[in-house]
């Protein structure tokens, strides 16, 4: 399945003017860590699968799970009888739409999509899947388009059902809707500022509320603090500039938003399990430096 391996880089072979692909999968094959840009979504239709992920996470999927992996994820697939859906999808694609940015943040690093934890949206989701894989085999003219409008559907509806999953404690029902869209606005801000210096002060009260009212307010909506929240930003965004060879670590601190290199270090360890530098030597595996090389580089970890 893969066709162009680099190290442990794949690049997907997209066909022109098409930026997704589809593999209906049947290889007793086992496909080594490697990553990619696009995203990619993995579903089982005979037999279950295992693989895991950023050498740490573990799945067995049953048939008609999904799993979405996110792009530059390092993942693992074992070697299993059976078929499924492995369909993938170039990253710029996830730009199009209000909704994708949600989207995108979810899927970091990874999204499982069962019966069990997405009961209202499962079936279609699940349908749409299979959808795809008709279209592919088919030869209408306009069978990108169509599957590209059904990946775009599916994603959409992940984003919603995440949102509507959200209660805000002590707001009046009347007002759930109006603070829903004011913290997705706020998201949207961040989202687009995260590299400047952000501060927990300046969009509380950009949004209307006292700092601690608008920080129970943001985990409520994130299920995450508010600085955690744009730390993520920052590391998803470190890890596209630590794929280019000509940019130390430093570089991509300063670039990211962090304030200091020690504080950017010690963030992408706890969201990695590894250093930047080894994050970027095990993915720019062509990128070959001697140790004293490193050290003029990059700061001492």
């Amino acid at each position: 399945m893969i066709k162009t391996l680099n190290g442990i880089h794949e690049t997907v072979e997209f066909e022109e003017y098409a930026p997704l692909l589809l593999y209906d999968n049947t290889d007793f094959e086992e496909y080594p860590n490697h990553w990619h840009r696009p995203v990619e979504l993995l579903m089982p239709l005979k037999n279950n699968l295992r693989l895991e992920c950023n050498n740490q996470d573990s799945y067995d999927l049953r048939v008609g799970d999904i799993l979405i992996i996110g792009p530059g994820v390092l993942h693992h697939l074992y070697a299993c009888e059976g078929e499924r859906i492995i369909f993938q999808v170039d990253t710029p694609v996830l730009n199009v739409l209000k909704e994708m940015e949600y989207f995108s943040s979810l899927v970091h690093p990874t999204l499982l999509i069962t019966p069990e934890e997405y009961p209202m949206v499962y079936d279609r989701i699940a349908g749409l899947m299979l959808e795809i894989k008709d279209e592919s085999l088919s030869n209408r003219t306009l069978k990108y388009s169509s599957m590209f409008s059904k990946f775009i559907e599916i994603m959409i509806l992940i984003a919603r059902n995440a949102s509507k999953s959200i209660t805000f404690n002590d707001v009046k029902p009347n007002k759930q809707q109006e603070y829903m869209e004011k913290f997705m606005r706020i998201c949207d801000y961040i989202n687009s500022h995260f590299t400047e210096d952000l501060s927990l002060e300046e969009t509380a009260r950009m949004a209307g509320f006292s700092k601690f009212h608008f920080s129970r307010l943001f985990k409520e909506f994130t299920n995450t603090t508010f600085y955690k929240y744009v730390n993520i930003k920052r590391i998803s965004y470190a890890e596209a500039l630590l794929l280019d060879p000509d940019l130390n670590v430093t570089e991509v601190a300063v670039s990211s938003g962090f304030n200091s290199v020690s504080s950017f270090m010690r963030m992408f360890r706890l969201s990695n399990g590894c250093t930047p530098t080894e994050f970027k030597n095990m993915h720019n595996y062509n990128f070959f430096q001697s140790k004293e090389e490193l050290k003029k580089n990059d700061p001492k970890e």
